[in-house]
């Protein structure tokens, strides 16, 4: 394991920086308005499913250097969060991967013979890395510098072994937090073996705790959970029940950014880690307790009255830029509202896509956010998650597009992918660039398959039979 690299560097803030620091110093105090687990209010039973399940695997046990001291302490905090969410919760430190299957199965088996809408949530925290495009999870015991054969069998399959072992079952909600991680900074710095970029089939958020193709690194004391899985934990312990899990993982997000980009340690701070996210969730979540049979609800908590008023104009609207001035409007004057962190999250998505629309590579404008009569409803959601910065729900628009046979269709295609690479979509950036390749546009084609490598999307060799 490193040391530390050297006394703390300070560097100074850019306005930006500032700005958004303001913001992200601020998040506690934002959506903890209202009581962490307080139980369900009337009328909110489609959003609480009654059964949750949890499955954590810490694996710390890694041939000299690569062992992960902070794997069990993660596993034990969030164990102990997740419980006061209402989870039943087991654990398995230290398993290789045969026996990680073995608990996979099993608890893909408890989750397919509960109640259908059950919310299911697995995560790991261990050694991760990216094979043949294919993201891994090293099994304990395993040097995650062994050769590609070893590994190969040494290790689960992101997409393999949790996702398409899970059930499926679009309607209700699977969620899969990996936390994988490096103890060595140097090592850190040089790799470029991070996880690749997924995406996933409806009802499963998968949460990776850095971008794709990115490093995670972790401290170097049993003592300290890394960066990631404390703010998980932080953040289950502070975010208002109203909160969906979607925009729970946008505030996770932004608080690993927040603690890292101000780390005292400047390679942390070089290193601070951005989230990736994929996720397909087709009915809303809340992180509300769901109310016991035997009690009645408390009293819904004071809010102001035009609170709800507030948020609904936030709710309906579809052109980013004006979400985001909504959503910090209602923030400023509902500060501890019962959406302050759909309202964070909002806002911080609707910025970032704003800015994304104003990219001279990205043709898309405002009529494409209309919803037209008679839309299908899927369709309808997903304009409404792109406006808040959704990458994964724009790729979506942009293929309801590639087949329809309208004047408007090849360029609304064209554009919701620019759309959605501007997000950070590295498979929409490759499939423009294939779309391209084939539209005998080779420039373009060549600028977004660069894209998709910067974005840290690694095509399989076998993707359309052609890869450089």
């Amino acid at each position: 394991m490193s040391p530390n690299p050297g006394p703390p560097i300070m560097t100074p803030d850019s306005p930006a920086d500032l700005r958004r620091r303001t913001v992200l110093e601020a998040l506690p105090a934002l959506i903890a308005g209202t009581p962490a687990l307080s139980q369900a209010q009337p009328g909110e039973d489609d959003l609480l499913p009654t059964t949750r399940l949890a499955l954590l695997v810490g694996n710390r046990d890694y041939p000299e250097p690569d062992d992960l001291p902070p794997t069990h302490k993660n596993v034990h905090d969030l164990r102990a969060a997740l419980e006061q969410r209402g989870f039943s919760v087991t654990d398995a430190l230290d398993i290789d991967a045969a026996r990680t299957r073995q608990a996979i199965a099993a608890f893909a088996a408890s989750v397919r013979s509960g109640p259908p809408d059950t919310v299911a949530f697995f995560y790991f925290t261990g050694h991760g890395l990216q094979l043949d495009a294919e993201s891994l999870l090293v099994g304990a015991g395993t040097s995650p510098k062994a050769r590609a054969e070893v590994l190969g069998h040494s290790s689960i399959s992101v997409i393999k072994d949790v996702v398409e072992r899970m059930p499926a079952r679009p309607n209700a909600l699977t969620i899969a937090v990996i936390d994988a991680c490096r103890t060595n900074i140097r090592a850190a710095v040089q790799a470029s073996d991070g996880l690749n970029q997924i995406e996933v089939p409806p009802g499963f958020l998968v949460a990776f705790s850095t971008g794709a193709g990115k490093p995670a690194i972790a401290p170097a004391s049993a003592n300290l959970s890394t960066f990631y899985t404390a703010s998980l934990v932080k953040m289950l312990n502070v975010a208002d029940e109203e909160a969906t899990w979607s925009d729970f993982f946008s505030i996770v997000r932004l608080d690993v950014l927040n603690t890292m980009r101000h780390h005292p340690v400047e390679a942390v701070r070089a290193l601070a880690q951005d989230s990736f996210i994929a996720k397909d969730v087709r009915r809303p979540v809340t992180l509300a307790l769901p109310a016991r049979p035997d009690s009645a609800p408390p009293p819904a908590p004071p809010r102001a009255p035009d609170d709800l008023e507030d948020w609904a104009a936030v709710d309906r609207n579809l052109w980013p830029q004006e979400v985001s001035q909504l959503a910090d409007g209602y923030l400023q004057r509902h500060p501890q509202g019962r959406r302050a962190t759909a309202a964070l999250a909002a806002r911080e998505g609707a910025r970032e896509a704003s800015q994304v629309l104003k990219r001279a590579d990205v043709r898309l404008y405002r009529t494409a956010f209309n919803v037209a009569e008679g839309m299908p409803g899927e369709l309808r959601a997903d304009i409404h998650k792109s406006a808040r910065g959704d990458k994964d729900a724009a790729a979506r628009v942009a293929r309801s597009y590639r087949d329809a046979n309208t004047p408007s269709a090849p360029g609304r295609y064209e554009g919701w992918l620019q759309y959605a690479a501007g997000l950070g979509n590295g498979i929409a950036a490759y499939e423009l660039a294939l779309h391209y390749r084939r539209s005998a546009q080779p420039l373009l084609a060549s600028q977004f398959e660069s894209r998709a490598r910067e974005l840290g999307y690694t095509p399989p060799p076998t993707l359309d039979h052609y890869r450089k």
